[in-house]
């Protein structure tokens, strides 16, 4: 079998404090009649990315609602998911294209060994997360036991028409697809009369976005040698071209200029389906050699989700200069902090910013000027962030999706199809 992800357990009932008594209950009536469903969700890797947060949090509760829910993994060499993240890329716009046979089969030889792993006939669901395992359906000997579900977490609004071409094949044997946006379908998507809308969702309860003390947060950014008493401003992400570090740094330098004090955190994750990620974390550690104040950090130096929760907390703003952006949690995570935020104009980033929360941005001048003009209105950032954090509260937390998931499920089990 793939490689089981273990998860601890949580009790939905903790949320009823945050989502209220009529959220709580509409979640307990849909998930009655799904009792003992069988669901299997599939992707890449269980850590450094969106979409195993999401799921670390997602499955506990789906299992407390009483759905019978496993989280598995793929398993590949560097070969594979340097091909994988090339696709990756290419979805969301990149110039990489699929050129050589070889990189092809690879794709496909992998997803058949691990469709080989894969017992289909003990699910009634199974939810293929974002590109890397695509092809399972495909390379399944009994897929047809199962209603499956793709889910893209990524921008795969303007693909490039090769790479689109080939995972297309793959897509098109599945029952239902699930995007963030309906701008993010494809113009010559085939099953547009099967796709559902579903927008991520922050766990408010996780270690991550947790209520952590003050005195805790500053203790630990002291721990890890920052400056607690003196401004920075944070970034959290892969390290991802589409993220743009370098830009970033770019902000930074230019609002040094007039805060010579501040400091920039880089805070990014290695991701087990990401090896390109070094290629950019060797470069920002040169940049990082020449300045005091410019940190780095990674998940494989220390840095988890509760520091990152003290990182997004005592920041004077969190910025997210994503030139490319399937959702980004870390805004939600932000404002749900009450930390004001300035990003990219990209991709999920404004959905999350509509109820107010800081500004967006299309450029580096722009970005420095917007982190600078909050840095010195405080009073007024700190209300743009509380706005921010009621709209995060009533949009973007994981019970939305949780309900948004069991909607879903009710409706493939009872199309005609399943009958």
């Amino acid at each position: 079998m793939l490689q089981l992800v273990d998860i601890g357990g949580q009790s939905l009932e903790s949320y009823r404090p945050i989502i209220g008594d009529e959220k709580m209950e509409e979640l307990l009536k849909l998930a009655e009649p799904l009792k003992s469903l069988r669901i299997l969700h599939v992707n890449a890797t269980p850590y450094g990315g969106g979409v195993s947060e999401i799921l670390r949090s997602l499955v506990p509760l789906e299992k407390d609602l009483g759905l019978d829910v496993e989280w598995r993994i793929i398993s590949g060499d560097e070969k594979f998911f340097k091909v994988t993240k090339g696709i990756h890329d290419a979805l969301q716009g990149s110039n990489h294209a699929l050129s050589r046979r070889e990189e092809r089969e690879t794709y496909l030889n992998y997803n058949c060994l691990n469709a080989r792993e894969l017992n289909v006939s003990d699910y009634d669901i199974i939810i293929v997360h974002d590109p890397q395992p695509a092809a399972l359906l495909d390379c399944s000997q009994d897929g047809a036991s199962a209603k499956w579900i793709w889910r893209c977490h990524i921008d795969t609004s303007e693909p490039n028409p090769e790479v689109w071409d080939f995972i297309k094949d793959f897509i098109k044997q599945y029952d239902r697809t699930i995007f963030t946006m309906k701008e993010f379908i494809p113009p010559d998507h085939l099953l547009k009369n099967n796709v559902a809308i579903m927008a991520p969702g922050i766990d408010p309860l996780s270690p991550k976005n947790m209520d952590i003390t003050e005195n805790m947060s500053s203790g630990i950014l002291s721990w890890l040698g920052m400056f607690p008493g003196e401004p920075f401003i944070t970034q959290v992400s892969r390290f991802d071209k589409w993220k743009d570090p370098l830009g970033v740094i770019e902000v930074y330098r230019l609002l040094k200029e007039y805060v010579p004090k501040i400091h920039l955190a880089l805070v990014g994750s290695m991701a087990l389906d990401d090896p390109m990620a070094w290629d950019i974390y060797s470069e920002l550690t040169e940049i990082d050699i020449d300045d005091p104040n410019l940190h780095l950090f990674t998940n494989l130096t220390g840095v988890s989700n509760v520091e990152v929760n003290a990182f997004q907390r005592r920041s004077e703003v969190v910025i997210q200069k994503s030139l490319r952006e399937g959702f980004g949690l870390v805004i939600s995570e932000a404002l749900w902090k009450e930390t004001p935020v300035v990003a990219g104009n990209a991709g999920g980033i404004p959905i999350q910013m509509q109820g107010g929360g800081g500004f967006l941005t299309e450029s580096i001048e722009e970005s420095a000027a917007k982190v600078f003009y909050l840095l010195e209105n405080k009073q007024e950032a700190a209300e743009m962030a509380r706005l921010g954090k009621k709209y995060i509260k009533d949009n973007f937390l994981i019970t939305r999706l949780v309900k948004d998931e069991l909607k879903l499920f009710s409706e493939l089990i009872d199309s005609p199809a399943s009958k």
